[in-house]
This record gives structure tokens, C-alpha cells and sequence, in this order.
């Protein structure tokens, strides 16, 4: 039977056992000599120097369970309408220290979720206690502090220019095997569609990877960070030689955030679109089947006061080639709200470039009918459920609009679309926009939960 990709699993590791691979000497690999012997490939020296800077992060926390309770227990029994309940719970996965004199350490936000006490252990023995400086659930990135001498950090590559085939290693501590290593190469770049969270660009590996890696390092030849180890692609959950990483320069620009504002103040551009494959490169007669089309430009944007129109298609951002429309969405989205963006365009055949200013997509406010039609007499603005989660509020609706017909009402909070949680508007306009056929709203009125369904 075909496996659907709903089978990527997001785990708290990343990283399996070594494996050895052989590899010829022509192939680029470091080499090695000992005593005069003969020189052989090895990564020893590389990994030496690489080591000290993944750490293994254990967590403890207390999740909350909310259940309804039916409503014929609360007619007879009384009681409220959701039973809670807590209980605790403990974790492993792995981290990677990117400043040692800040003691800034990245890990995966998964990893840390909930986390009432974390605790970071270095290769050296030494197990520290670190501060959540903030997170990103969309991204899955999470920045800690700890304090600490002598800490060793991995420097940053340009994951920009990796490429395909490319030699990579995999450095955590799977299934609570501390410093493991594994290797492989890059098997493909920029995957998205993976349903793995909201905002997806990930670099893909064969190097093993297995529960409990989740944070952990993915470093090139030169001992150089490429990406964070996030997820693996496994019908049962274990390595079948899959496995995903977030970009470093994506890394980075979320981590800069959250280091000065305690959280990602995303950019916006402000389009509507889709994928461009051959049918549609026939059909609008245009010399590319890869990139994003623009379908539709958001009145008072970033692209509308750029010059997009309708009809373009990007092809690059920043000089980088795109796959598709939702890897836009991903690399917009980790850039920071007034972030100046190069993008390559395709316009009546001809190619040029636009420079554009993001904007701030957590002050946004839109007329809903400017995500779908079903939408239309809803003004919407970012906001909270009553249990503080963020969501899309629905500030004014107007009666008997067909947003009113689907069930909206006035201060419901959309925070999902098709299970795919979302945050604020920019995070909505781009779960609906990739959706295809039905579209479940996931709605929070008051203290009770519903979905609202939208038949495209």
C-alpha cells in the first residue's frame, strides 16, 4: 500500500548509531595520518573540533489534558464542561551551542515545549541549567542561555550554497546515546509539503537519524553548521534513511529574533499564489516549471507598493533559486518584518529583479475576504483564545454575510486550518492558501472548541 508523507514524524531526535561508509579517496574527504602509516579518510580531526559544541538537553514538565465532558454527566452530575488534567512528563533531545560567550544554545522547540526545568549536559561531563530565551512553534526553532567557562560553538555555514550530494554528518545523541555520529550526504533541498509544521524548508539527508536527536547538529566537511536535525520520514518511526534539517541561515534569522525581541516578528509580503508546474508554464507560455506564481497581490502590501503584479512569477529570492510556493512562504516567514528582500521575476518573459521591504506580519489586520470568498464580511485581526493561545480573532462580521452562513460569530479564534496549527493572519492566509479541497476551521468560542467547515 502507498505511504502517505502524513507519516513524516517530528520526534525528539534526530541522529542514530554510527555507520561506517566507504569512500574513495577522490571523493573530498579529510585525510589522516598516524606514525608515518599510510593516509586514510577520516573525519576524526573534523569531529574533534565539533563535538564539544552538541549537547544533550533533558527536560521535565507538567502537560495539561483537557477533556469534555458529555453533557449528560453535567445534566445529572453537575460539574464544569471540560474535566483537566495534569501530568508530568520527561524528555531527551539534543542542542547546539552557536555563541560560547552568550551561551546561546539552539535546539528544537518540540524538544522543549511545556518544559518547566531544562537541563543542558555537555560533551565534558558538565550538566547546566538553561533559560528558554524564546521559540518559534511554526519553524520548530528554540533559543537557550546557559552560563558556563570554556564552551565551544559551531560555526555557522552559508546553507545557501550547499548542494546536492554534498557530505554531511549528523552529531546528537539518539535514544539517550550521547555524542553519536552518523554520516551522509544531502539528498535534496528545499522540501516543503511535508506537513511537519507551518513554515517548511528543509534540507534533506540520508545520514541516519533516530529518536532522541531532535536540536542536534548537521555540519559539513569543514566542521561547519549546515542545519538543525528536526525530523525523520519513517513508517514506524525509525530510519529509513530520510531525515530533515532546518537551513542554518533559516536558523539564524529566527534566532536573531527571538534573541532581541523574545520572539519572530515574521515578515509579510503580501501575495496570494500557487506552485508553478508545466501545465501552468504552458499555459501562461513561460520558460520554467519551478517557482511561484503570483495569483493575486494584497491591496496596501509590501509587494503592492514593490511593484508586483498578478501574473509574476518568482523565480529566486535573494539570488537562491525556488521549488515552489510554500518554500517561498517558509523563507519569507524567517525573515524579520522590514527585512529588504531581492526577488528574481519572471514578467511578460522577461526577467528582472524587485527589491522589496516586508512587513510586520504580527500588525496586520485584513478584511477575511481577501483570504476566501466563504470569508467575505469578516474583519480579522490577530489575537488570543481565552487560554492565552494565539489565533486569529474574528473582530466584526457583518449578519447574514457568508462568513455568518459557515458559522463564524463575532470574537471566535481560528487556530487551525486542516490541523495545521497557525498563529496570526500571515500564518492564515498561507495554511488556506495551500489547501486544496475542503478547508476545516478550527475554531475556539468561549471556552468550547469546533471546527467550521469550508467547501472549496
Amino acid at each position: 500500500m502507498k505511504k502517505s508523507l502524513r507519516q513524516v514524524v517530528v520526534i525528539s531526535g534526530v541522529v542514530a548509531s554510527s555507520v561506517a561508509m566507504s569512500v574513495p579517496v577522490q571523493a573530498g574527504l579529510p585525510f589522516f595520518s598516524d606514525n608515518n602509516k599510510q593516509e586514510v579518510p577520516s573525519l576524526a580531526p573534523m569531529l574533534e573540533e565539533a563535538t564539544p559544541a552538541v549537547v544533550s538537553i533533558s527536560v521535565e514538565g507538567t502537560q495539561t489534558a483537557r477533556q469534555q465532558v458529555p453533557e449528560m454527566f453535567r445534566y445529572f452530575f453537575g460539574g464544569p464542561q471540560e474535566q483537566v488534567q495534569e501530568r508530568p512528563f520527561r524528555g531527551l533531545g539534543s542542542g547546539v551551542i552557536i555563541d560560547a560567550e552568550k551561551g546561546y544554545v539552539v535546539t528544537n522547540n518540540h524538544v522543549v515545549d511545556n518544559a518547566d526545568e531544562i537541563t543542558v549536559k555537555l560533551k565534558d561531563g558538565r550538566e547546566i541549567k538553561a533559560k528558554k530565551l524564546g521559540a518559534d512553534e511554526q519553524s520548530d526553532i528554540a533559543l537557550l542561555k546557559i552560563k558556563a567557562e570554556n564552551l565551544t560553538d559551531l560555526p555557522l555555514a552559508d546553507s545557501d550554497s550547499s548542494r546536492v550530494g554534498d557530505y554531511v554528518v549528523a552529531i546528537g545523541n539518539p535514544f539517550g546515546l550521547s555524542q553519536t555520529v552518523t554520516s551522509g550526504i544531502i539528498s535534496a533541498l528545499g522540501r516543503s509539503g511535508l506537513n511537519i509544521g507551518g513554515y517548511e524548508d528543509f534540507i534533506q539527508t540520508d545520514a541516519a537519524i533516530n529518536r532522541g536527536n531532535s536540536g542536534g547538529a548537521l555540519v559539513n566537511l569543514n566542521g561547519e553548521l549546515v542545519g538543525i536535525n528536526t525530523a525523520i520520514f519513517g513508517p514506524n518511526g525509525g530510519n529509513v534513511g530520510i531525515g530533515f534539517a532546518i537551513p542554518s541561515n533559516m536558523m539564524k534569522s529566527l534566532v536573531d529574533q527571538i534573541a532581541e525581541f523574545g520572539e519572530v516578528r515574521r515578515g509579510l509580503l503580501g501575495i496570494l499564489g500557487n506552485d508553478v508546474d508545466a501545465g501552468l508554464a504552458e499555459a501562461m507560455n513561460v520558460p520554467v516549471n519551478k517557482g511561484a506564481f503570483i495569483r493575486e497581490v494584497q491591496p496596501e502590501t509590501a509587494a503592492e507598493k514593490a511593484g508586483l503584479r498578478a501574473g509574476d512569477i518568482i523565480t529566486a529570492v535573494n539570488g537562491r533559486k525556488l521549488s515552489g510556493f510554500r518554500e517561498l512562504a517558509a523563507r519569507i516567514s524567517s525573515m524579520g518584518a522590514g527585512a529588504e528582500v531581492d526577488l528574481t521575476i519572471l514578467r511578460d518573459g522577461d526577467k528582472q529583479t524587485i527589491k522589496v521591504t516586508l512587513d510586520d506580519a504580527s500588525k496586520t489586520q485584513v478584511t477575511a475576504a481577501q483570504l476566501h470568498p466563504a470569508l467575505e464580511g469578516a474583519e480579522l485581526a490577530n489575537g488570543e483564545d481565552e487560554a492565552g493561545n494565539k489565533g486569529v480573532e474574528v473582530t466584526e462580521l457583518d449578519r447574514g454575510s457568508p462568513a455568518a452562513r459557515i458559522g463564524l460569530q463575532p470574537e471566535d479564534v481560528i487556530v487551525s486550518v486542516n490541523r495545521q496549527r497557525i498563529e496570526s493572519i500571515a500564518e492564515l492566509r498561507e495554511a488556506m492558501d495551500a489547501s486544496q479541497g475542503v478547508i476545516a476551521l478550527n475554531i475556539k468560542r468561549g471556552a468550547s472548541t469546533r471546527y467550521l467547515v469550508i467547501r472549496q
